[in-house]
């Protein structure tokens, strides 16, 4: 079957994307599943959380669709952002859910989530597969899981190297946590950067990046147009 470029290019930086989430989790220190990781969520739930990124994707192609609804990666974000937003409280016992399912060995358990759902993304093609805001092409989808595990994976870093116990019995010291790809983490910026222009703030985001401003404090290209940015990073992820 013949691929499309779309597809084999989303497919590569989701791989990429993935193969590093794994060695992140796999570098958090046994003695620190339960040290804060993002709001309410100790690390464990952070953790949970950012399997989703994966578990969705097999959702999704066990559940094919006829139409793509959605379109892009910008739009499903629009969406997303622009649907009734799920409670803290939802969004918290979400997390918690998956966390407490990744069993005893978190790590392993994460890395063996990510092998399955990389093995059939490998052989899925480019369906169109059912998300939480309509049916898309894989090749789109993964683009937002592409955003989600760099970014889950930047908040997993940064709650470790917060953690005053740095000893671990997997890779050694979080400061030794690998920089993000290239590939998807210009992806997960290029997507950033449209959502932002999106929302209307692409002028204050491109002056900030730029040197000549700051952004508001709470900024997230995740909020909705004039959204209260005092909401927490935890509650605008929402259920994606």
């Amino acid at each position: 079957m013949h691929e499309g470029d779309g597809i084999v290019e989303s497919r590569t930086e989701f791989a990429a994307a993935t193969a590093w989430a794994v060695s992140v989790v796999d570098g958090v220190p046994d003695t620190r599943w339960r040290s804060p990781g993002l709001g309410d969520w100790d690390l464990r739930a952070l953790v949970g959380h950012t399997s989703r990124a994966l578990l969705t994707v097999e959702r999704g192609l066990a559940a094919p669709l006829e139409v793509d609804a959605v379109g892009g990666a910008e739009q499903y974000f629009a969406r997303a952002s622009g649907a009734t937003a799920a409670s803290g409280a939802s969004v918290s016992a979400r997390g918690v859910e998956a966390g407490t399912a990744l069993g005893e060995d978190p790590a392993l358990r994460f890395a063996e989530i990510a092998a399955r759902v990389l093995g059939a993304v490998r052989d899925a093609g480019d369906p169109i597969v059912s998300t939480v805001v309509g049916g898309m092409r894989l090749s789109a989808y993964l683009r937002t899981r592409t955003f989600e595990l760099i970014v889950h994976g930047l908040d997993i870093c940064e709650a470790v190297r917060a953690a005053s116990d740095t000893a671990s019995t997997r890779t050694g010291p979080p400061d030794e946590f690998a920089e993000p790809p290239t590939a998807p983490l210009l992806s997960t910026m290029r997507l950033a950067g449209a959502l932002a222009v999106g929302n209307g703030d692409g002028r204050e985001v491109l002056r900030a990046l730029t040197g000549r401003g700051e952004l508001r404090s709470g900024y997230s290209v995740l909020a909705r147009p004039r959204e209260d940015r005092s909401t927490s990073a935890q509650s605008r992820d929402r259920d994606r």
